[in-house]
């Protein structure tokens, strides 16, 4: 399925945030370099025995790759521990009437994919971990939207595509919400906007903090 592709001067009207303030997005790049590379470092620990336990629990490979879209429809390969069983994508179709959410997004609180393990990681976020290499690359920043698959994408609304106007992050306005489980997809994609227009360096520094204690008190998951 196709992605819309994006240019400069298509969204030029949108980036009021991050993209039209070149020493704060160069700042932005920089504490998405050092607050990522650190974290690897000091969670090597954790991200070697995560990655054990999946390879000895389960079929299947430790790191799950999926194509995302991230700023301006560009396509990349997103990391994620593996969570769920081998075959999990292509049963997906299968559990579409179960979907828990509205709008192109797919969401499921007790997914029948998910495995034990995976479980325990999603409740702490620790799947996610991975994806401090997709920052590091570019691909991703600390902050911002959450990447969405290419097919969710693919049913957007015009005015929906302004959250790939930024680089999608790792935690997010949504993420740190008390209602976000409650959330519509409309609500989550209106705060996306909401941060995007009025984005500022030290917004992203609070977000990170509110999403560290959300995190360890096993909130980080829906």
């Amino acid at each position: 399925m196709s992605v819309p592709s994006f240019t400069l001067i298509e969204l030029r009207s949108e980036l009021e945030g991050a993209e039209s303030r070149p020493l704060q997005r160069a700042a932005k790049r920089g504490v998405d370099l050092l607050l990522a590379a650190l974290g690897l470092l000091v969670l090597s620990p954790l991200l070697l025995v995560v990655a054990l336990l999946v390879r000895l629990t389960s079929r299947g490979p430790v790191l799950f790759r999926q194509t995302r879209v991230g700023q301006h429809g560009r396509v990349f390969t997103m990391l994620k521990f593996r969570s769920m069983d081998e075959n999990a994508e292509g049963l997906r179709a299968l559990l579409e009437r179960s979907n828990e959410r509205q709008g192109p997004v797919f969401k499921m609180v007790r997914d029948p994919r998910v495995t034990p393990l995976g479980r325990l990681l999603r409740k702490y976020s620790i799947d996610e971990l991975p994806q401090l290499l997709n920052v590091l690359s570019g691909e991703m920043s600390l902050v911002g939207p959450r990447p969405p698959l290419p097919a969710e994408v693919a049913h957007y609304e015009e005015w929906q595509l302004r959250r790939l106007s930024v680089p999608p992050g790792l935690t997010c306005l949504w993420q740190v919400d008390a209602n976000r489980c409650e959330m519509t997809f409309d609500q989550w994609v209106r705060l996306d906007l909401a941060y995007i227009e009025g984005w500022h360096l030290g917004r992203d520094l609070l977000l990170i903090a509110r999403t560290v204690p959300a995190v360890v008190l096993g909130r980080g998951q829906c």
